[in-house]
């Protein structure tokens, strides 16, 4: 079957930047459906997992203190991304962090000062007043007093885009007695915001391959979010001669908790200690600096170097120092008097581990340790070397907490612009955008920083929205399917700033 009568814009997803989009969409004065593949109790995606959103401020903002400028932010974006991000858009998704609040409050969300033992991010990070799972019932709230149609268990497996210029999209939608229905949805816009493809294992092995041990890299993976972003829609678009960027082995990657569930456990499953003491592989053997950086700036890259370890496993080695220096993880960690007894209990080989423990303590050189800033603790003669926070691991009980590789999104996905349309032969679609982790990969083309995912969201959110609806209340419409030059709409001046051409 087939809708009679096309809605103004059709939003398939259901996280933080699909909402965004939404309601954005629904304020310009458009009728909106919403199509979230997952049922109800677990609608959101990735989203329902956050804590907290990325924020420039010049001076302190209620629940942030002090100051964190445009500069800095991007700085930090830059270190992180390795230069592998487009500077346009992520500053206008950087700015758009200075002024979204108030928007964001006005839909339901409420913030709290950064919680105790989140490191660093009183500055820079404002959170969410119940986590993730209350901003999206806020929004989902929000969407639903404003009249926004919203189907859960609604699986778009297909997309038809002419020329560039979208028409359709069909879903699977799964009804309560088990049967399934498919319908072909038409819209004048349509917004993009359904993830990358994380949850689907197979193209993750694909995607890794196989390592020099001859493994099948992915096989090891846990999915930190979402079990429904299978990146059906990319692969579709994709087949339509839409733009495609990003590596596939690239992602927001986290070392979790090796005893998490394959899919959603969410932001309890992280191990913070890796800081604080040393970090080795299934062979005893250490691989990278540990203290190179506050840990919210640097935790995102231990995910893959985890991955490219033997088994995609290693261990986090603390002792009893570490205690009550960083957020406990929902699983105890292996506790055991000695390192000897530490060694054995995790079946790593006893002679290499304290031959690696040793090497590490006796190149430790003991400061002013303040696990607050950079300080002087570090090693020397080792390699790799450890920058800060180097203490020497002598004070029992030993723990061990074993780590896999936890994915939360992929950075493959769709080529955008400012406006967050969507590019078919690097020309941009009038009426089809994106929005979220499925064109993140245009700002973070690799690495991470906290909370900068649910700035891109809500930003480009908020962007693709407004974008769509502008094209379905342009008088220019004819002219822009046509032609196929979304360039040549006149930004809304809610955005003017937004989309400036000065960065």
């Amino acid at each position: 079957m087939s809708n009679q009568t096309p809605v103004d814009v059709l939003v398939i997803g259901g996280g933080n930047a699909a909402l965004c989009a939404a309601l954005m969409a629904r304020e310009a004065g458009c009728s909106v459906r919403l199509l979230e593949s997952s049922p109800k109790n677990w609608r959101g995606g990735n989203s329902m997992h956050t804590r907290n959103l990325r924020c420039m401020h010049d001076e302190p903002q209620d629940v942030l203190v002090e100051s964190y400028s445009e500069e800095e932010f991007w700085q930090d974006l830059l270190k992180v991304t390795g230069g592998q991000t487009n500077e346009e858009m992520a500053r206008i998704a950087i700015r758009d962090s200075s002024s979204c609040r108030p928007w964001m409050k006005k839909h339901g969300v409420r913030f709290q000062p950064s919680l105790s033992g989140a490191l660093h991010t009183a500055r820079t990070n404002a959170f969410f007043m119940g986590g993730g799972k209350a901003l999206i019932n806020a929004y989902f709230r929000s969407a639903e007093n404003l009249g926004i149609q919203i189907d859960y268990n609604a699986t778009v497996f297909d997309i038809e885009v002419m020329d560039g210029v979208f028409k359709s999209a069909t879903a699977s939608h799964l009804q309560p007695d088990g049967s399934t229905t498919q319908e072909t949805i038409y819209a004048k816009s349509c917004v993009l915001a359904c993830g990358g493809f994380e949850s689907n294992i197979g193209k993750l092995r694909d995607a890794w391959g196989q390592n020099e041990w001859g493994e099948w890299t992915a096989d090891n993976f846990l999915i930190r979010g979402t079990r429904f972003n299978q990146g059906t829609m990319i692969d579709r678009l994709k087949e339509q001669g839409a733009d495609i960027i990003g590596d596939p082995t690239q992602a927001h990657m986290v070392a979790i908790d090796a005893r998490a569930p394959l899919y959603d456990g969410g932001i309890c499953t992280r191990i913070d200690c890796v800081s604080l003491g040393v970090v080795v592989n299934k062979f005893a053997k250490r691989f990278y600096d540990e203290g190179e950086d506050f840990w919210p700036k640097r935790y995102a890259i231990w995910g893959r170097l985890v991955a490219l370890q033997p088994g995609q496993i290693a261990y986090s080695i603390t002792d009893a120092k570490a205690v009550g220096r960083f957020m406990p993880p929902v699983f105890e960690g292996t506790k055991a008097n000695t390192l000897e007894e530490l060694a054995d209990l995790i079946g790593l080989d006893q002679n290499v581990f304290m031959q690696t423990m040793h090497e590490y303590n006796h190149a430790c050189q003991i400061g002013t340790f303040n696990h607050t800033v950079l300080d002087d603790c570090h090693t020397e003669g080792i390699a790799p070397v450890k920058s800060h926070w180097a203490m020497p691991i002598t004070q029992a009980p030993f723990y061990a907490y074993p780590v896999k590789p936890g994915i939360t999104f992929t950075y493959l996905g769709l080529k955008t612009d400012k406006t967050a349309a969507v590019y078919f032969s690097d020309r941009p679609s009038p009426n089809l955008f994106a929005a979220g982790e499925i064109m993140a990969g245009n700002v973070l083309g690799k690495g991470y920083t906290a909370g900068v995912g649910m700035t891109i969201g809500t930003a480009y959110g908020r962007i693709a929205g407004k974008q769509a609806a502008q094209f379905v209340l342009s008088p220019m419409q004819p002219h822009l399917i046509d032609s196929g030059l979304a360039g040549a709409m006149a930004l809304s001046p809610s955005l003017e700033d937004t989309l400036s051409e000065e960065s």
